[in-house]
């Protein structure tokens, strides 16, 4: 496997930059465009070798996807209660769709996406409490779209149809840390996608350092709609709370962005 420094990676992304249309090495792959340019690079999948590789990723996306990348998992405070198999998947939960099928008769499940300045049909959302802080879930059931009338009426014999209380929350702290220990400096490639002769190709047209991830422009993206909180539990399993970042608002999140080329 080859070395690099910082300075020859730079290098040889801007040789593979020059070479244009290059085809997928990962035909039938969705991860093809990031594996292509690792192939390229003579480099093992998620291993950077360059000195200080640990603080450095190699991060790829097509230039044109509205795709969401998972960038952490992180359940709500306090954690005491566990909220969403405890609280909301009993509480707030609904029939499974494969229940009797896949699942067991009386399979539940809760399923929600919450972003910034969105309420959800079932009434679900988010605030951002900058004197305490925190990220806070919000119920509100005059939103409840009508078409989720029995489902509210369920929640209202179980527990009533006022706010949370307590509300599910995270710091900022919290998150700065959880974030800043997955978002690590990276190197940012963007490839444009066509077709030739039938066989996908990749431009790696866009290469930029990102550096210093930033608590502050990570909560602006959480009240600006690029940030998605996914919860995702049934009844036999709790798949865990997601936060998903839309690709092109990656380099939002940091205070140094470095364009080498685009």
């Amino acid at each position: 496997m080859k070395t690099y420094t910082k300075e020859s990676l730079i290098a040889e992304l801007l040789k593979i930059r020059d070479k244009g249309w290059i085809e997928n090495r990962r035909h039938g792959n969705d991860g093809g465009v990031g594996n292509t340019l690792e192939d390229l690079l003579g480099i093992e999948e998620n291993n950077l070798p360059i000195p200080n590789a640990a603080e450095w990723e190699l991060k790829t996306q097509r230039a044109t996807t509205s795709s969401l990348n998972t960038i952490f998992h992180m359940e709500p405070s306090p954690r005491a209660y566990r909220f969403v198999p405890q609280v909301f998947l009993l509480n707030y939960g609904w029939p499974h769709d494969e229940a009797g099928r896949k699942y067991p008769a009386n399979e539940m499940s809760f399923r929600q996406t919450i972003r910034g300045g969105k309420i959800t049909d079932r009434g679900f959302g988010f605030e951002i409490d900058h004197v305490q802080k925190k990220v806070v879930v919000t119920f509100d059931a005059s939103k409840v779209d009508p078409h989720h009338s029995k489902w509210l009426e369920t929640v209202k014999q179980k527990i009533g149809l006022a706010p949370l209380n307590p509300a599910p929350y995270w710091g900022f702290d919290d998150l700065g840390h959880k974030a800043g220990t997955k978002l690590t400096n990276c190197f940012f490639v963007k490839a444009e996608v066509k077709k030739i002769e039938r066989k996908q190709h990749f431009w790696y047209k866009t290469i930029m350092l990102l550096s210093d991830f930033s608590v502050k422009k990570f909560i602006v993206a959480l009240s600006s709609d690029y940030v998605y909180i996914d919860f995702d539990a049934r009844t036999g399993h709790n798949h865990g709370t997601k936060f998903r970042l839309k690709q092109n608002a990656l380099p939002l999140l940091y205070d140094d962005v470095q364009v080498i080329a685009e």
